[in-house]
């Protein structure tokens, strides 16, 4: 169970590799937002995926509520892990009838010093719960096998880090989409300028978007690009609302070949152009772990958040640069100026799209 955003369930897959190595069984989830299924759906290890629109709607007022409550039920009594940091879901497997010894919660599993959010999955994935570790003849379920020869044998073959499988049809899909919007010939690299927060209530600048880099630097880094690489396309990723961001960007930057795709970029086009791309550009965001995730190349720039934890991570092993500023001694994305970035790309290792 976790209800997270866009990179939270990209994490989240992690665990659910290491589960599916340990159990040799798909693993279902229960989560929330418009973006976790289309996310998960067919990736590896994944089985049903039951969505919540909301977790603190009273429960008698949500359908959604009661209809995981009811597929819970019907797969009976079974090891839960527990993901989120709040106890807003807890009621939902109490509802469902599933005994706390059952139940591995994420929070009685601290993080460790210095580890990375995919590590700390990775880590509770091999807990086992109370009820089906317990000794042989207790009345509980045969326990898996013990985590060092798990370790040995499944859990070695399982390559840390984030991992999404990208399919024929997401693939068939981004080349109609990329030959309709005349770049199915072209080298792409893509820019991700905004977040979830981005648009909220129309304002860019609010206290709360610690994300927030301004219009002009964007700007000049796009233009850098431009120059650096004139046979490139470049797309501007994005969901609707921040579609006219993206606008006020390209006629702030006024360079040719620039697409504001923000219109039409459903999650898994998304990914499948991320898979294509020979490198990105974003604020640390979902698309920045997405990118991770099928070996894109990426420069992200950080704000608030630890890059010591959040560092987008993909099993691919794809080249990532990671970019923090500080403003009167505290981290800001603000701090970070034009020039940094530009350094940061002129370094990537970008991706041949034939390789």
């Amino acid at each position: 169970m976790r209800c997270g955003a866009f990179g939270d369930m990209v994490l989240l897959t992690a665990l659910i590799r290491v589960l599916h190595a340990r159990f040799h069984s798909p693993v279902d989830i229960v989560t929330s937002g418009p973006w976790s299924e289309p996310l998960l759906r067919g990736q590896p290890g994944v089985g049903e995926i039951m969505s919540l629109r909301s977790r603190k709607t009273p429960y008698w007022l949500s359908a959604d509520q009661r209809f995981v409550v009811r597929r819970l039920r019907d797969r009976g009594v079974g090891p839960v892990w527990y993901c989120d940091a709040s106890d807003a879901a807890r009621p939902l497997l109490a509802r469902a009838g599933i005994p706390e010894e059952f139940i591995v919660d994420v929070r009685d599993h601290s993080l460790l010093p210095g580890e990375h959010a995919t590590e700390q999955w990775r880590r509770l994935a091999q807990v086992t719960p109370f009820a089906i570790a317990a000794p042989s003849g207790s009345g509980a379920m045969a326990a898996p096998a013990p985590v060092d020869e798990l370790r040995d044998a499944e859990l070695a073959a399982v390559t840390p880090g984030c991992h999404l499988d990208v399919s024929e049809r997401q693939r068939s899909d981004l080349g109609a989409w990329l030959r309709a919007r005349g770049l199915s010939a072209a080298p792409l690299i893509l820019v991700q300028i905004g977040n979830k927060r981005t648009m909220r209530r129309g304002l860019r600048r609010l206290a709360v978007n610690n994300k927030y880099w301004p219009n002009e630097r964007w700007a000049e880094v796009l233009r850098h690009v431009r120059a650096r690489h004139p046979d490139h396309a470049i797309v501007l990723l994005g969901t609707g609302p921040e579609y006219p961001l993206n606008q006020e960007v390209a006629a702030l930057a006024n360079i040719a070949r620039l697409h504001n795709a923000a219109d039409d970029l459903p999650v898994p086009r998304l990914v499948a152009l991320l898979e294509r791309a020979a490198g990105l550009i974003t604020v640390d965001s979902g698309p920045a772990h997405a990118a991770a995730a099928v070996g894109c190349p990426l420069v992200v720039l950080f704000g608030k958040a630890l890059p010591s934890l959040y560092r987008p991570w993909g099993t691919a092993g794809a080249d990532v640069k990671v970019l923090c500023g500080r403003v009167a001694g505290e981290p800001d994305m603000l701090g970070i100026e034009p020039r940094s970035v530009i350094e940061a790309w002129s370094s990537l290792q970008l991706r041949d799209r034939d390789a």
